[in-house]
């Protein structure tokens, strides 16, 4: 199973500081699928800088050329939670291009599946707005790239970082061409993603959110992809799948209060990669969101590539989550958004 990997050192260059979305992030796992020998397995692809045209996609130029003078005057907060440096501009273009390379590369058959090992992450930008660690809205241009490369018609966006996507949510709200499914603590930053948001005019039903409440664990995830994702994807019947990869909802992430483990990524990873060679001839793209502790991180990105590759076994350093268990039960939860839904 040909498995490609996007990244470049230049994703280091966004210089965060001391921030909790920092250039750790990526040499943590870098360095660990160099020491498991999961490099050895992947065909390496270089990103490109995302093109104005691209960017517009998605965002208005008056945004795009707010954040490149904002970086080129020195850079600082663009909000409470968004830092800028002189680099991250050019950072960001190559973050948004390794995901559209990510797509050109599943899309021509170079490789079955492709991980953009990216930052700085984007399903929180908005049109008008950086927001949440995010300049540009790296899954959300991937999947416009694609519908206006390849003429597609069904792509499904996946979601499953413990923040609610709002940026990615609110680009496809009035779209039926995508269909964008989110799991993610709620409430909790940014406040959006409750099970009444379900797209407007002729894109109504193609948003399906999970507002999950905290302490969650892999039980209650993998029936969020059973009852849920499972039915409300083959039904949709995507050409392509586009995941958000955010692993902070790991139990020892330091952001989010779900209890997640390796082995629960892997399980959900697993439900995707059986979807994809069902419904969407194998071809999955995952770009990287969040993830802070940095031990989980590369543990789980390495686990989800393991899957990927056909890897029967999954290492898991951490293990369970010593709470497991969710604090409220969440069969009302699916059953609701199965009426909305329509799913059975």
């Amino acid at each position: 199973m040909s498995v490609g990997l996007i990244y470049d050192p230049i994703y280091l260059e966004h210089d965060t500081g001391q921030h909790v979305e920092n250039a750790a992030r990526l040499r943590a796992v870098i360095a660990l699928l160099e020491e498991a020998n999961t490099m050895g397995q992947l065909a390496p692809l270089r990103p490109r800088a995302a093109s104005l045209e691209e960017l517009s996609m998605v965002h208005s130029m008056g945004f795009i050329s707010y954040v490149e003078a904002f970086a080129e005057r020195g850079g600082g907060w663009l909000d409470a939670d968004t830092v800028v440096s002189p680099a991250s501009y050019n950072v960001a273009l190559h973050a948004a291009g390794g995901a559209i390379k990510a797509v050109d590369a599943v899309m021509s058959g170079e490789v079955q599946s492709a991980f953009a090992l990216v930052r700085p992450p984007g399903h929180h930008a908005m049109r008008w707005e950086a927001m949440g660690f995010c300049l540009f809205n790296n899954i959300a241009i991937a999947a416009k790239h694609a519908i206006d490369s390849y003429q597609l018609e069904r792509i499904l966006i996946i979601d499953f970082d413990v923040h609610h996507g709002n940026g990615t949510q609110d680009t496809f709200y009035n779209d039926p061409n995508v269909l964008y499914f989110s799991t993610h603590q709620y409430p909790f930053y940014p406040g959006t993603g409750r099970v009444d948001e379900i797209g407007a005019g002729v894109g109504e039903g193609s948003i399906v959110n999970v507002p999950l409440p905290p302490w969650c664990g892999d039980g209650d995830y993998l029936r969020v992809f059973e009852e849920v994702l499972t039915p409300v994807a083959r039904r949709f019947g995507p050409q392509l799948i586009l995941v958000s990869a955010g692993y902070d909802a790991h139990w020892a992430d330091p952001i989010s209060q779900m209890q997640l483990s390796v082995t629960g990524f892997a399980e959900m990873i697993r439900t995707i990669k059986t979807l994809g060679e069902e419904l969407s001839n194998g071809r999955i793209v995952l770009t990287l969101e969040g993830g802070y502790n940095l031990a989980a991180l590369a543990s789980s990105v390495r686990a989800t590539l393991d899957v990927l590759l056909g890897n029967e076994e999954i290492v898991d350093p951490l293990g369970e989550s010593p709470r497991v268990g969710a604090t409220h039960p969440i069969d009302s939860l699916l059953q609701a958004i199965r009426e909305i839904h329509k799913v059975s």
